[in-house]
């Protein structure tokens, strides 16, 4: 974590927690690389692609390179870095705040993307794996649009969002998010004054079971 006071919030507890209830064969730890100015803020910085094995990427000092190689190289992953940007030019250093990848569509907001050529590669990429790309608008992204995740429920998937997000969206494309998932809108009006959303507040388990 670049911020030293979110380093607090290791809690080995959580992790004896997921060794209790699923199957956990590893451990890796990349902590050890703090005293180095080396980071790489987990699926805030990352946005994974779980079936195609691509890690999605905007490029800053949150997400060093090396310490990116190096997950990508443990968990399999082929990275895509690319350089975006909040209507400022100030540079996006989480990229959960601009893309959300679903099993039949991911939504993004291209026009952050300054360079035509790797968001040309980044809606290709996209495309070839059969998903729908959802473009978002800066402005849509600043009401929390981009910071959305899909969850698996008894009943089929579902997409988390705030009401916010959800309000910003446009009837296309709800429509078509609603082809494969049921869009569930949380209200939490109080944690986005801190500049966060749902998918900052969720955490995936993909895990087998004990």
């Amino acid at each position: 974590m670049f911020a030293e006071n979110r380093r607090l919030e290791r809690r080995t507890d959580v992790i004896e927690m997921l060794k209790t209830n699923y199957r956990v064969q590893d451990i890796i730890d990349y902590s050890g690389l703090e005293p180095d100015g080396l980071f790489l803020e987990g699926t805030g910085a990352m946005v994974l692609d779980h079936i195609d094995r691509v890690a999605y990427v905007t490029k800053s000092n949150r997400a060093d390179p090396v310490a990116l190689e190096r997950f990508c190289t443990h968990f399999n992953y082929e990275p895509m870095a690319f350089d975006a940007f909040d209507e400022n030019g100030t540079p996006v250093y989480h990229t959960n705040v601009l893309m959300c990848v679903a099993t039949d569509f991911v939504m993004i907001s291209l026009e952050m993307m300054d360079d035509d050529n790797r968001r040309a590669e980044i809606v290709g990429r996209i495309e070839s794996s059969g998903r729908a790309v959802i473009d978002l608008s800066r402005d849509q992204i600043a009401n929390f649009a981009g910071n959305a995740l899909e969850l698996q429920s008894n009943t089929g998937r579902v997409l988390a969002l705030s009401s916010r997000a959800l309000n910003v969206l446009t009837k296309d494309q709800i429509a078509t998010i609603e082809q494969s998932t049921t869009i569930l809108p949380l209200d939490i009006p109080t944690i986005e004054l801190a500049g966060g959303s749902v998918r900052c507040m969720l955490a995936g388990i993909h895990l087998l079971p004990r």
